[in-house]
């Protein structure tokens, strides 16, 4: 078949490197524009460099409705389109080729359909997660069902670690999709709406944290946001973000929420509504990224 692959972060390269060692013709790739930034003035997508050490043609549209763009889409011929982490498509763009166009989504959907779905999963405690494969429609992650794959989520696990296992759990859900496209042996499911949940855009302010709840809840908060954008708080006149911690189980607390607590050289906790919570690794702005011991050697708490 003649794929073109759409998609920009480091997400999406193992499932492009997937389909070319497996064979499949890549006759572009799309990806976002270059950004101001970088040692070179520019910063370029991880799906670009890719592309780029693999001879292959990469195009960045600005507006994915530019009639130039349109006309060299249509020019390739593409059988299929593959769509893993990129940005919402037109359906002038998604209903080109005859075998339409595929997308891989960080989510068993239709549960949290949306731009950040494996950060929402764990701050909401989900045991497990995983990625689907569906067909593009009208409706943003709203498409018919091709594959999914399960993956349980860890008690202390970051967003992080979990994006790094499902980016390569999703690159062979990919191949697996793509063979089952190519041989016709397609059974599509329909999502079902009522079980829908929803994973918007995460913003910097959004994620300041609420010593109010939970110590399970702020545990869930502060690893669903790590290591970015980093869940945070003020201390003082500085941000400091808290990227690892860890329940403490051992009881109560008679402290305020919010007040952090030395003990001895090495442990710093901070008091939640119900509880303790054991800061493992944060970084104080203007700092780099240290472990609690590290944090409290370096400074009077």
């Amino acid at each position: 078949m003649n794929i073109i692959f759409m998609g920009t972060p480091e997400f999406a390269v193992p499932s492009l490197e997937i389909l070319l060692k497996n064979g499949y013709h890549i006759s572009a790739v799309i990806t976002a524009p270059d950004k101001p930034g970088g040692r070179q003035g520019i910063q370029q997508s991880a799906v670009k460099l890719f592309a780029l050490e693999h001879d292959l043609p990469v195009l960045q549209p600005a507006k994915l409705k530019d009639p130039e763009f349109l006309e060299t889409l249509r020019s390739l011929k593409a059988d299929l389109q593959v769509v893993v982490a990129f940005r919402m498509l037109p359906e002038v763009v998604w209903d080109m080729p005859p075998k339409g166009t595929m997308n891989l989504h960080g989510s068993l959907l239709p549960k949290y359909r949306g731009a950040a779905p494996i950060n929402w999963a764990v701050i909401n405690g989900e045991k497990e997660t995983g990625v689907t494969t569906f067909l593009l429609q009208h409706e943003i992650d709203t498409g018919d069902l091709l594959f999914q794959e399960k993956t349980a989520i860890g008690e202390n696990e970051t967003a992080g670690e979990v994006y790094e296992r499902l980016m390569h759990i999703g690159a062979e859900l990919v191949l697996a999709s793509v063979r089952a496209i190519e041989k016709g042996e397609v059974v599509l499911k329909p999502q079902e709406n009522t079980e829908a949940s929803h994973a918007p855009k995460i913003h910097t302010e959004t994620c300041r944290i609420d010593f109010n709840q939970s110590s399970y809840d702020v545990h869930n908060f502060i690893r669903g946001l790590s290591p970015f954008p980093g869940a945070w708080t003020m201390l003082g006149d500085k941000t400091l973000k808290i990227l690892r911690s860890e329940v403490d189980k051992e009881g109560n607390t008679s402290k305020s929420p919010g007040e952090f607590v030395k003990e001895g050289n090495k442990t710093l906790k901070v008091s939640t509504k119900d509880g303790y919570l054991k800061v493992i690794e944060l970084q104080l702005q203007g700092k780099r990224r240290m472990t609690a011991a590290e944090f409290i050697n370096g400074r009077h708490i």
